[in-house]
């Protein structure tokens, strides 16, 4: 079902641990006055996990970060070192680029300076929040679906998650369990929800134990996972 905010509200709280740090109740002759203080520790998986190798189809559990993922959108400002985009939800993205990052137009081979201001893009990378490491940007030449077309709910802040289910959720599925993949199995993943979802960003690419995957999306109110098959094929969303 659903997963709560970070601090930051482009985030979704997958675990967390609850301390008490004191309770304390003082009778003083007939009255009486009782305080309690308490604080969340909450361990971020973006904090305290290595990301998994590109190369790689494997990484670590379902809940770690940074992991393979994206986004897509239209260019804002570039520099050269990167640039900026806003999906069809209204969500910023920062894109960081490398001298390993490479660039298509549709599906042809491109160069960087492909990427100009009011670009449609797909980027393929690591994701850290809503900051994407680029190792592939496409210059979209198609026409593409967008948030509202495809009832994707966009962040507000203070407004609750939405609560639905389109489509099959695969039987059994527990949420957080699985493990992380990355590389082409996760990039394959990932443009098959953003096409069927975009929007959002897709922070990690999870394996599940039927052989299908959870495509983890942030930076909107719905959906926040994306099921996808084994043959790429989107299933549903929650």
């Amino acid at each position: 079902m659903n997963d709560s905010d970070r601090t930051n509200p482009l985030w979704h709280k997958r675990s967390g641990r609850i301390v008490v740090a004191g309770l304390t109740c003082v009778v003083i002759g007939v009255s009486a006055g009782c305080s309690s203080t308490s604080s969340a520790a909450t361990t971020s998986p973006s904090a305290t996990a290595t990301s998994p190798s590109a190369s790689g189809g494997g990484g670590s559990n379902a809940r770690s970060g940074p992991a393979a993922g994206g986004s897509a959108g239209t260019v804002g400002s570039v520099t050269t070192s990167g640039f900026t985009l806003t999906t069809s939800a209204g969500e910023k993205v920062t894109v960081k680029e490398a001298s390993s990052t490479t660039y298509q137009k549709g599906t042809s081979a491109a160069s960087a300076s492909a990427i100009t201001n009011g670009e449609n893009v797909v980027v393929l990378g690591t994701v850290n929040s809503t900051t994407i490491t680029a190792t592939q940007v496409t210059v979209e030449t198609g026409s593409t679906k967008t948030a509202s077309e495809a009832g994707v709910v966009p962040f507000q802040q203070g407004a609750p998650s939405a609560s639905k289910t389109v489509g099959q959720v695969p039987t059994n599925y527990t949420e957080g369990e699985g493990t992380i993949v990355s590389g082409t199995t996760a990039n394959k993943a990932t443009e098959a929800a953003l096409a069927a979802y975009p929007g959002g960003v897709v922070d990690r690419v999870v394996k599940l134990s039927n052989g299908e995957y959870e495509v983890h999306y942030i930076g909107v109110n719905w959906p926040h996972h994306v099921f996808v098959n084994q043959d790429f094929a989107v299933l549903g969303a929650d």
